[in-house]
């Protein structure tokens, strides 16, 4: 029982985590915090595949930070990539970015107004179940399997309390059934004594 009882907090504490996260990612706080997931492998071994990473916007970005970025001709797909150099062109800053598993630069250089953010951690493998939790399916069992272990379990503590009662209940009947006969039995030797 007490298995049950770690697997549950532990299940419980994971839940919370990614749904915090996907909260947090979605409130539209300037300057916010935004979890993401990293589905590819262009960061091994420093970000692995299926992690999420936690995403801040920044004033400046510097070469050698691990930035996240849109992908202007796939805005639903932003990438993690580290800025190797950096270029000044008619004033304007462009970031030479590169995945470390990668062999050259990125072809497209990114402008800051296409930064999401700089990185800030990475959570390994919790990419995936925020990916799954983004579908219909993966947000229906991030809710229904939490809430069904969650009424389970509160529905064994009040039928505990239940049974508990009923014991109770029959203990007091049993005592006042003993207090009875304790009194039938007195008046009866009252009985005989007077007679």
């Amino acid at each position: 029982m007490k298995i049950f009882k770690i697997f549950y907090y532990v299940f419980l504490g994971f839940v919370a985590l990614v749904a915090v996260l996907l909260i947090v990612s979605v409130l539209p706080i300037a300057g916010n915090f935004k979890a993401m997931a990293v589905l590819s492998g262009s960061m091994e071994p420093a970000i692995k595949t299926g992690s999420i990473v936690v995403v801040k916007p920044a004033n400046s970005y510097q070469v050698n930070q691990v930035i996240t970025f849109t992908n202007p001709s796939r805005k639903s797909e932003p990438i993690t990539h580290r800025i190797v150099d950096m270029e000044v062109i008619e004033g304007n800053v462009l970031y030479i970015t590169q995945g470390d598993a990668n062999n050259a630069p990125d072809q497209k250089k990114v402008r800051p107004r296409e930064i999401i953010g700089k990185v800030l951690f990475d959570i390994p493998y919790l990419g995936y179940v925020v990916s799954a939790a983004q579908k219909p399916l993966g947000f229906m069992l991030i809710i229904i399997v939490p809430a069904v272990i969650i009424i389970y379990d509160e529905f064994r503590k009040i039928w505990r309390e239940i049974k508990k009662l009923r014991n109770r209940k029959k203990d007091n009947q049993q005592d006042q059934k003993i207090e009875k006969l304790k009194e039938e039995v007195d008046e009866l030797e009252n009985k005989i004594k007077e007679e």
